[in-house]
């Protein structure tokens, strides 16, 4: 019995010693649990990466290693700024707590889609963490981005206008747009930033360049990416609210989430209202959805999202038209379902399905005979407008960090693209394409020079292949002292493109002839930059220099003058280059400002064809000013927090396409605030103010926007820590 007894008690012991978890907790710093950050462990000394884990919605990382040895532990969360530490022998748990920090070193995953610092990262990239977006209080995607740097937002009017994202001097289909891992933009870059809802938006990250090589398609100029909040708190927690405001509107929203064990979960629902300013203003924007995780086992977690958004609008017509308006609605729904599994020496696996529907419905059933021009005469008649389209698919991608200086990122994507677009009253087109893309990319760290290098292959069952590369440079150049904190200097070259919209390929009479030739449109791109921080990097100033030559632009051209049937071609070609100038300042430990100015020159370079004089070659492409800047200045405190957001534009080429003359936009300045105060420790009020200064400006020439408006409401939280 007592030799029994000793061998249990010695088994015991090894094992406690050879095999005991290290188990590692991730805080914010209102000691909430951090899901989803990126957890690495190493032996103190080594550069060999032993495990790479996820923290769960709980926040935990749990690793099986011998507890006779000294590690190091890397955290980079999304968000937050990196931190690195060691675990003596023994310890079997840690708590971290994780701190804010400026955007150039905060980890950022959209760049290399992997958790990195921004700074090394070889991309300009700007954030938004869920503090932000509580303060800033977006109603929608062009909300949320309009004062981050080297963004244009033009919206035709009022909420519910089709709201367009133009960033370096691209076109508004250049730009991705990613909800949760699923592609929102239509086939060929087609996104209405106005009817995307950002109430459940835990994090928003937007990369200004190319980003083809990573994210395929639409990846010009920019790509957005927002992510809906994971529930974390092991009692469930209940989340409402409501405002109200001028011009009838009305809002509230709900939601329930929570995590307990293996599992986490996070339904929510939320709908805006108002009849803006005018006749046939109104929008109506409902969103419902849910987000729930559970965590198979220590090295597999498998979570589902679905998300589905209505929105109904009427438009009023560009000046105002008077008599019979068009009424637009808008369906859309994502259908994600993602498995993550991690294994030994760094090995990370991710797998997706996913399934996204969009429907558009635009009806004018009676027409304007009033609506006249001086080139088209009546111009205004009865449409049925509907578009459905469907893409549903499968992504895997696997990442792989053999050495702390090393991360090797591989992925294939298969993709079914099938709709119906078009008039019902001319026959709707039908378009269905397969893509499969491959791409890889290598991650390295030397020293002070960061590397990135990757390239994409896609195959489209209509346009045939094609292939991007990108490579991004970072060094860092001086170390710096107190005063001056160091400085990096970027370059990145990269090529992109953008698959035709389906009616652009498919479409036929009896207006257009079908082009199954088309090809898809591309870019070149570079840019270099200097990043220089101050005063242990509480100011950090970059300056960066951007040149983008689009070409195989798609343009529709007349082919039949007899009939008026056209046929759409890649013809045009044009160039965009200038500079951008950030500045990311903590001014208090509390108080954070952003401001960034922007200079971009565009040209039509070739144009055979043009429809409209404003597009012909050697003029500027339209509605991209020369001048336009950004600032925004944030306020957190525990029981008040507040923000001031200004936006200038500058006097910018347009047109109203209508014979009318009108050539040009005027310049405007929009100024934005806002701002809440904790009443209880679960009920705060806040206050959101748009136009502040009552500006009267239109961003899309004919489309007078909002006068000054207001919202003012309050928020509950029940349950949770």
């Amino acid at each position: 019995m007592r030799v029994s007894r000793a061998v249990f008690i010695f088994l015991a012991v090894v094992s406690a010693a050879f095999g005991a978890d290290l188990k590692v907790k991730v805080l914010d710093p209102q000691s909430a649990a951090v899901a989803g950050a990126n957890v690495s462990l190493t032996r103190v000394g080594q550069t060999r990466v032993l495990a790479t884990q996820t923290t769960t919605a709980e926040g935990v990382a749990t690793f099986r290693e011998p507890a006779t040895e000294s590690y190091q532990v890397k955290i980079l969360a999304p968000g937050f700024a990196p931190e690195t530490l060691e675990v003596a022998p023994q310890q079997t748990e840690i708590t971290v707590t994780l701190r804010l920090a400026p955007t150039s070193e905060t980890v950022v995953v959209s760049a290399t889609r992997t958790p990195v610092e921004g700074e090394t990262s070889g991309a300009s990239v700007a954030a938004l963490n869920p503090a932000q977006l509580n303060l800033i209080q977006p109603i929608a995607a062009n909300d949320g981005v309009r004062f981050l740097p080297g963004v244009i937002v033009n919206t035709a009017g009022q909420r519910g206008g089709l709201s367009s994202i133009f960033v370096r001097g691209g076109e508004s289909r250049y730009n991705k747009v990613i909800v949760d891992g699923v592609t929102v933009n239509e086939p060929g870059g087609t996104f209405d930033a106005g009817t995307l809802p950002l109430v459940q938006a835990d994090r928003l990250e937007l990369v200004r360049g190319t980003q083809s090589t990573l994210y395929g398609s639409d990846a010009m100029t920019s790509l957005v990416q927002v992510w809906t909040r994971s529930g974390t708190t092991r009692t469930p927690e209940l989340r409402f609210g409501a405002d109200g405001g001028n011009f009838s509107t009305a809002s509230g929203y709900g939601s329930l989430a929570g995590a307990r064990g293996r599992f986490d979960y996070n339904a929510f629902a939320d709908q805006f209202n108002t009849n803006g300013s005018g006749t046939n203003n109104h929008f109506t924007d409902t969103l419902t959805g849910a987000n729930a995780g559970v965590v198979l086992s220590q090295t597999a977690s498998l979570r589902a999202r679905v998300r589905h958004s209505n929105s109904h609008v009427g438009i009023p017509g560009e000046w105002n038209f008077n008599g019979f308006v068009p009424l637009v609605d808008v369906n859309e729904a994502t259908q994600p379902l993602e498995l993550a599994l991690a294994a030994p020496s760094g090995w990370q696996h991710h797998a997706t399905a996913f399934d996204y529907s969009y429907r558009y419905e635009e009806l004018n059933p009676n027409g304007d005979p009033n609506r006249v021009s001086p080139i088209f005469g009546q111009f205004d008649f009865p449409t049925h407008e509907v578009d459905h389209i469907n893409c549903v698919g499968f992504e895997y991608q696997g990442d792989y960090s053999e050495r702390t200086w090393a991360h090797t990122t591989f992925g294939y994507r298969v993709e079914n693209e099938n709709g119906f677009v078009g008039d019902l009253g001319f026959g709707q087109a039908h378009g269905q394409r397969l893509n499969n893309d491959a791409y890889a990319q290598q991650q390295l760290i030397l020293g002070r020079l960061s590397v990135i290098a990757g390239a994409r292959f896609a195959h489209n069952s209509a346009f045939g292949n094609t292939g991007v590369p990108r490579v991004a440079l970072s060094y860092q150049g001086v170390r710096g002292n107190e005063t001056f904190s160091g400085t990096r200097l970027r370059f990145s070259y990269a090529t992109g493109f953008k698959e035709p919209r389906l009616e652009e390929t498919f479409a036929g009479p009896p207006f257009s002839n079908p082009n199954p030739a088309l090809k898809p449109e591309r870019v070149r791109a570079f840019e270099a930059g200097i990043q220089q921080n101050f005063f242990n990097s509480r100011y950090v100033l970059n300056t960066t220099y951007f040149n983008n030559l689009f070409h195989d632009q798609i343009n529709y051209v007349i082919v039949d003058p007899n009939n008026f049937i056209g046929q759409y071609v890649n013809l045009n070609q044009a160039l965009a280059h200038g500079a951008e100038v950030e500045l990311q300042a903590k001014l208090r430990s509390r108080l954070l400002m952003n401001a960034a100015y922007t200079y971009t020159s565009t040209q039509v370079l070739e144009n055979p064809a043009p429809f409209d004089p404003a597009v012909s070659p050697g003029s500027p492409l339209l509605r991209r000013p020369k001048h336009s800047a950004t600032a925004l200045l944030n306020y957190l405190g525990t029981r008040w927090g507040g923000n001031l957001g200004a936006s200038f534009v500058g006097r910018r080429p347009d047109s109203d396409f209508l014979g009318f003359g009108i050539t040009h936009a005027a310049g405007y300045i929009r100024t934005d605030l806002g701002g809440w105060y904790a009443l209880h420790p679960r009920i705060t009020a806040y206050l959101n103010i748009e136009n502040a200064l009552d500006r009267h400006y239109n961003e899309v020439v004919g489309y007078p926007a909002l006068p000054i408006t207001f919202r003012a409401g309050l928020r509950f939280r029940l349950g949770g820590e």
